[in-house]
């Protein structure tokens, strides 16, 4: 279904003894699935694009920074590697609701996994695994990143960012929807190719004989 230029498809729309029935239909059909195409790509990107942003929006607005006090001494900058390879191990040692987060001094090469405790809204308390500067004792204060139920998240993205990530996700889907019409319009054609092949052959086989027996 690629671009001809005007002459390659126009000449449907322009009444001429040549043109088939099937021709009059096979314009119909691009039309219709192009429009159909740009409309599903453009409505499914932006209703991807409001909703990954509404979402990012939220959590930006909803989740709040924490401060935390480290429970264990973090490991030395020499043994986080080890400490990386052992974190499946100290799962079952942490709540079940707590869950890790990357939230507190970042990812870096002097930041380990270490055990925290905070207050959640509700004033309970809550332990997880975040990252913390190496060499951190016992009692050190953290800020981490939690949700409104008091469990730890990452930081949100800011607003570029979420901008960035809105535009980007919202543009695969409106690609991805936009494939569906395009793909069935493609399908559509082959068939209508074929059948107009078909008849192009029995009308051939139709008028060769009279043709023949015109040659001298």
């Amino acid at each position: 279904m690629g671009f001809r230029g005007p002459g390659g498809w126009l000449w449907r729309w322009r009444r001429n003894p040549l043109k088939r029935r099937a021709d009059a239909v096979d314009a119909w059909v691009v039309l219709g699935v192009w429009l159909l195409t740009v409309t599903v790509g453009v409505l499914a990107g932006w209703s991807g694009v409001r909703s990954v942003r509404h979402g990012l929006d939220q959590e930006r607005e909803e989740w709040r920074p924490t401060v935390a006090l480290v429970t264990q001494k973090a490991p030395g900058p020499a043994s986080a590697t080890t400490g990386d390879d052992d974190s499946a191990g100290d799962d079952d040692a942490r709540d079940d609701d707590s869950g890790d987060a990357g939230a507190g001094q970042g990812r870096g090469p002097a930041s380990v996994w270490g055990q925290v405790r905070w207050s959640a809204p509700d004033g309970t308390a809550r332990t997880g695994r975040t990252r913390v500067a190496s060499d951190s004792a016992v009692g050190a204060a953290v800020t981490v990143w939690t949700d409104p139920a008091g469990r730890l998240v990452t930081q949100p993205p800011t607003v570029n960012q979420a901008r960035t990530r809105s535009l980007a996700i919202g543009g695969l889907v409106g690609l991805s929807a936009a494939a569906v019409p395009f793909a069935c319009g493609r399908l559509l054609r082959d068939r209508l190719e074929r059948r107009r092949l078909k008849q192009w052959d029995v009308e051939w086989a139709r008028f060769d004989p009279l043709w023949g027996r015109r040659t001298p």
